[in-house]
């Protein structure tokens, strides 16, 4: 059962089927983070990968899309974080292939 924001979103994103997600921890999705750390940890079958780079994320959540046909799932903090991405959600974009972006937000 979802407690937090995070957890929830988690446990949303298994239900589509998703076993790996490739995120860059930030300010804005410490959280997050840390959340799907301990989804990993604990083994509730997702893994998550921390590329060196938001724009790295969201190329190998695509490629993963593609390589596979599930959905790629990419994960990075508020503004430049998000900006970071646009390079890959393109790439998903012009290729079709089913890519969710998630971005952290600082209230």
């Amino acid at each position: 059962m979802a407690t937090t924001v995070s957890d929830f979103v988690i446990e949303r994103v298994r239900e589509w089927g998703v076993s790996r997600i490739f995120g860059f921890p930030g300010d804005g999705i410490g959280a997050f983070d840390g959340a799907l750390g301990k989804a990993e940890r604990d083994g509730e079958g997702l893994e998550y990968i921390r590329p060196t780079h938001e724009e790295i994320c969201a190329l190998m959540a695509t490629a993963y899309a593609k390589f596979t046909g599930e959905v790629g799932v990419c994960a990075a903090t508020s503004s430049p974080g998000a900006f970071h991405m646009l390079n890959g959600l393109y790439d998903a974009k012009m290729d079709n292939q089913p890519v969710v972006a998630i971005v952290g937000s600082r209230a």
